[in-house]
């Protein structure tokens, strides 16, 4: 008999030529996915909610990555606090994965019971010289950045994160979102692994075969296109888009919002994310399908409706923030083959829905497109899984920004030793 060498996922990272996509095993094989899981969502800052996840003193927000599980919860002070979802006692879950409102977090094991700031306030029979201070929740490093609620579960955080605070906050200042709520959230598993759900994320080439709702108002000239070799009928459609988008920029700028780009994605990255105030087509107000708000009571205080689209990206998470909402989506690995797409549509705290805004047209386009995407996913995850997949070269005009995903993620891996 034949024995098959299996391939280290070192092996597999560095067997990807320049230029084209990754081996299929590294999306498919269980011990490469709990090493993903270890480094990228646990070593690293992920997105795992919003402020308006927990609202008011004592609302309560449980995320499992992994199996990690995280608790975040509004003190009594309203500041935003993350525990590790474990009992000091003999290690029971606090809570179950969702959202609650409570006064103190009690275990429902042996009734411990600990305030909203972690400390341990009542433990029953364990003699008199038991010190509850000692037994407080175990705290997670938290960064809340305009409503965005990044934590690291790993002893060390990377500290590149002060860099995308520095970028983020004067963006999202304008829109004031933490005064906002949650208009609509809406989950997905998609059938396929998390690279791929971030890959298809990162380039538009398929957008216009694939996505008629968010292309009524996304411009795809906004991933990356390339010149070189494009034909003339394109390269004026490209200048058309160029002229506009620097117009639009101009106009903004003097009115004192920030737009310019900001890539913080190489390999020396350690936490990585892009931003950019994009151009809105049609109308140019919102990403819906009349490309107007669909919310009239704007963030903040905003006046204009035409402020375009402040998008961010992060390795588990995207978001788009026009004047009148928000759309951001974050990522859990589950399995291999299996990723949980979480998204939350956020307006002004004080819009009134029948009013200030109708819900189906609010949601209606990343509805569409979150379907149309986890269908996409499906069927690349299958097909690297075929036994005659060969990895294919990504397009220069329209995947740069998966190539750059693919060397990030190898350099990552090296960093840790993989």
């Amino acid at each position: 008999m034949t024995t098959i060498a299996v391939k280290s996922q070192r092996e597999l990272v560095a067997a990807r030529p320049p230029g084209h996509g990754m081996q299929g095993a590294l999306f498919g094989r269980s011990d490469i996915f709990e090493t993903d899981v270890d480094i990228f969502f646990t070593k690293h800052w992920i997105l795992v909610g919003v402020t308006a996840d927990i609202p008011e003193p004592g609302d309560v927000s449980t995320v499992d990555i992994g199996k990690s599980s995280i608790i975040l919860v509004r003190d009594d002070d309203e500041q935003v606090q993350a525990f590790r979802n474990v009992c000091r006692h003999r290690g029971a879950r606090l809570k179950s994965a969702g959202k609650s409102t409570v006064g103190m977090l009690v275990c429902p094991y042996h009734q411990w019971t600990y305030d909203l700031d972690g400390s341990l306030k009542h433990a029953a029979h364990m003699g008199k010289d038991f010190d509850p201070t000692c037994k407080s929740l175990m705290p997670v490093h938290t960064k809340v950045v305009g409503t965005h609620v990044f934590v690291c579960l790993g002893e060390h955080p990377p500290e590149d994160i002060a860099h995308l605070e520095q970028t983020m906050v004067p963006r999202f200042a304008p829109y004031n979102m933490t005064h906002s709520k949650i208009a609509h959230e809406a989950e997905i598993i998609e059938n396929g692994n998390w690279k791929l759900v971030i890959e298809n994320n990162r380039e538009c080439y398929h957008c216009s075969a694939t996505h008629p709702e968010l292309t009524a108002s996304f411009l795809p000239e906004d991933f990356g296109f390339c010149t070189d070799g494009l034909s003339e009928e394109s390269l004026q459609a490209l200048d058309e888009y160029y002229e506009r988008n620097s117009a639009a920029k101009r106009n903004w700028e003097n009115d004192g919002f920030v737009c310019d780009a900001v890539e913080h994605l190489d390999v020396d990255a350690v936490t990585q994310f892009r931003t950019q105030r994009l151009a809105i087509a049609g109308n140019g107000e919102s990403q819906t399908l009349d490309t107007r708000v669909a919310c009239t009571r704007l963030f903040g205080d905003l006046v204009r409706r035409d402020l375009g689209d402040v998008h961010l990206w992060t390795h588990n998470s995207w978001t788009h923030v026009m004047s009148d909402h928000a759309v951001i989506s974050y990522i859990i690995p589950l399995a291999p083959d299996k990723t949980l797409v979480r998204t939350k549509w956020l307006v002004n705290a004080d819009a009134r829905e029948g009013m200030d805004y109708e819900l189906d047209k609010l949601i209606e386009v990343w509805k569409a497109t979150n379907q149309q995407d986890a269908d996409l996913v499906a069927i690349t995850h299958s097909g690297t899984q075929d036994p005659g997949y060969t990895p294919g070269p990504f397009s220069t005009f329209t995947e740069s920004y998966v190539d750059q995903f693919s060397r990030w993620y190898a350099a990552r891996l090296a960093a840790h030793g993989v």
